[in-house]
């Protein structure tokens, strides 16, 4: 006889709550990345940019549509042998390059009042610079490789599994593929996902998608909690949907316990919340859901 919705989802909340007891591994991201994604850093110096300077570039790369981490000015590009490329007619100018900011300590002696003595003295000077992504840049063939984003290895023999792919399109999100995270976005409505040959296992893609559709979710169950209380709820009902949709290998729960009992630690370890997180992932899969399940025809 088949198991219930609420069967299954009891059942692996005992699993969780067991693993819990036992401690588990850390918890380790389900898909592969390029070295050049990533948080923007400078292509000379490798070192990431800091201040105000990761959310300007961030808002340059959504603006172009660039993935690529590594950023340098243009004399920087021009010393390493590459060009950068002539503005596009639709980009306004200006827009081309991202403007960041430069706080250079400068050092002055002036005489102190109090001894009529040189003393010397230190302050910030703020300098801009423009700089460019690769991806605005003809580079020499030594530097080809800083514009590979893919992956070093991915699922090439990726297998869509249908009842998965069904209850997804089925919600009727906003699913975009590219870039080198995975979230759900509240401003814009829509769920972002790394490439699906990506992920080692189709488990994990799936599971990562159904986490995201939990976070799209919450506006439409009109769900309120911490960052740490919703990704606990996202997490148990991808792992409740994973199960239900019988998806290969959803019966692995190792990286869903690792990933729980580090939010759980954010909450100081009150373990007594996986059962008021279980109560509310019950009911974020339940709707998520609901657009695919099939209605099951009153008994005689």
């Amino acid at each position: 006889m088949a198991k219930s919705a609420k069967q299954i989802q009891e059942e692996i909340t005992l699993k969780i709550i067991d693993s819990l007891k036992q401690g588990t591994i850390p918890w380790r991201k389900p898909w592969s990345t390029s070295p050049n994604c990533g948080a923007p850093a400078n292509v000379v110096s490798s070192k990431k940019y800091r201040g105000i300077n990761p959310l300007l570039l961030e808002l340059h790369r959504q603006d172009h549509g660039f993935t690529n981490k590594w950023y340098a000015t243009f004399n920087q590009w021009r010393d390493l042998g590459a060009t950068v490329m002539r503005r596009p007619s639709h980009v306004k100018p200006g827009e081309w390059g991202c403007g960041i900011i430069y706080y250079a300590p400068i050092k002055k002696t002036k005489e102190d009042p109090a001894t009529g003595e040189e003393v010397e003295v230190q302050f910030a000077m703020l300098k801009q610079y423009t700089v460019f992504s690769a991806e605005q840049v003809e580079l020499p063939k030594r530097l080809r490789h800083l514009i590979d984003v893919e992956p070093e290895t991915q699922n090439d023999e990726f297998v869509d599994f249908a009842p998965a792919e069904d209850a997804i399109a089925a919600t009727e999100a906003d699913i975009r593929f590219g870039g080198n995270r995975c979230f759900y976005c509240p401003a814009t409505d829509h769920i972002q996902m790394v490439p699906k040959q990506r992920f080692e296992k189709e488990k994990e893609f799936y599971s990562t998608v159904l986490h995201e559709l939990t976070h799209w979710s919450e506006s439409r169950c009109t769900w309120k909690g911490n960052y740490a209380e919703g990704e606990l709820r996202a997490e148990m009902a991808a792992a409740f949907m994973c199960s239900e949709l019988a998806i290969p290998q959803s019966d692995d729960l190792s990286n869903t316990q690792a990933y729980l009992a580090s939010w759980l630690k954010s909450l100081q370890d009150d373990s007594r919340f996986i059962f008021k997180a279980s109560a509310a992932a019950s009911k974020a899969a339940d709707f998520v859901l609901s657009f695919s399940r099939q209605t099951e025809p009153a008994s005689a």
